[in-house]
């Protein structure tokens, strides 16, 4: 989007997540057996990198990674373009619009003193499936991942309750009173409870008070051979996909 604004071009509306995944190989291009070169990348201070070529996509994640921590986990990257029939047949359409149609959505519910969460649910059709205080977070910094543990205590219709977020720079699995509720790649989230704010792993903090949500993943990547990207098991977890909304 900056890139647009600044060369005074217009963007595709579509992209290769619908969200934002942990790693670069978890794409719909990816599944999709695309070519993932070449990359260039660009620190702020105005280191340049170009990658030519890679085996594989996972291959193109670990170049861009070790590239990215040293030059202190701050670059901005471009991926292999894309045709139009490419993106046609393997991108998530439609997500620039629909994050703005989010966005608005949040704004006028807002301005009539309603509820911005609810505003997103009915949006997004979402599914609240916590709300709560966080209690606790644990987090490291381990191979230009951010990972952790958020732990909630519940509130109101879930006091007595309690949640767990395991994540990867991104929510990825959601447990309530120690059973899954919710898991890659369908996209969990965490949102202030006032606000409807939405609450990355970098900025959650103890004290906050919180509505978790899930959302049912794109069609593509619940297929199997999605899930062999995007799926839990493709995270480092021993589990079955958990549609929230089901």
């Amino acid at each position: 989007l900056m890139a647009a604004v600044h060369l005074g071009i217009p963007i595709v509306d579509a992209d290769a997540m619908g969200r934002a995944y942990p790693e670069a190989q978890m794409t719909s291009f990816a599944i999709g057996g695309l070519q993932p070169w070449p990359l260039a990348l660009v620190d702020p201070r105005g280191v340049e990198a170009v990658v030519t070529h890679v085996p594989t996509w996972k291959w193109m994640e670990r170049a861009s990674r070790v590239l990215t921590i040293e030059t202190g986990s701050m670059a901005a990257t471009c991926k292999a373009p894309r045709t139009g029939a490419e993106i046609k047949q393997w991108s998530v359409v439609n997500s620039m619009s629909f994050a703005i149609y989010l966005g608005s959505e949040v704004r006028k519910a807002r301005a009539q003193l309603e509820d911005p969460i609810q505003a997103i649910c009915a949006a997004a059709k979402a599914s609240i499936l916590f709300a709560g205080k966080i209690v606790d977070v644990d987090r490291k910094t381990t191979g230009g991942f951010l990972k952790g543990v958020a732990l909630l205590d519940g509130l109101d219709e879930y006091a007595g309750s309690e949640a767990r977020l395991e994540f990867q720079n991104e929510w990825l699995i959601a447990r309530r009173d120690g059973n899954v509720v919710a898991t890659v790649p369908h996209l969990i989230c965490l949102l202030d409870a006032t606000s409807g704010e939405a609450i990355g792993t970098e900025t959650a903090r103890y004290g906050q008070r919180v509505v978790l949500i899930g959302i049912t993943a794109p069609p593509l990547f619940r297929s199997e051979e999605g899930l062999k990207y995007v799926g839990p098991r493709a995270m480092g977890y021993e589990l079955d996909p958990t549609d929230p909304c089901q």
